[in-house]
């Protein structure tokens, strides 16, 4: 086990402690949690300004976001790391 790993259990036993005081079962909520499916939208990661049309203005009503937030990808590569690490971040299996 790495030095994460062990931090993020000794974190995670913690914060069963307290949830228990609240009679909270974090277990049990972990169970129903294993069957919720979690979509990672498009614009989430470009935030609708795209890269290969960068410079052209929006067509049409809705959604429409600047895309200027800190640190956004500001190509297709960094777009695909980001993506990585989302999903290296969320438990449960990739479909």
């Amino acid at each position: 086990m790495t030095e994460s790993q062990r931090r993020v259990d000794e974190a995670y036993r913690v914060a069963r402690e307290r949830y228990v005081e609240v009679s909270v079962d974090t277990e049990a909520a972990l169970q129903r949690l294993v069957g919720v499916p979690i979509s990672l939208h498009c614009w989430q990661g470009d935030d609708v300004r795209g890269f290969e049309n960068w410079r052209e203005t929006l067509a049409g009503s809705g959604l429409a976001v600047t895309g200027s937030h800190p640190g956004r990808a500001g190509n297709v590569t960094e777009l695909r790391h980001d993506i990585e690490q989302a999903l290296s971040l969320i438990p449960g299996r990739i479909e």
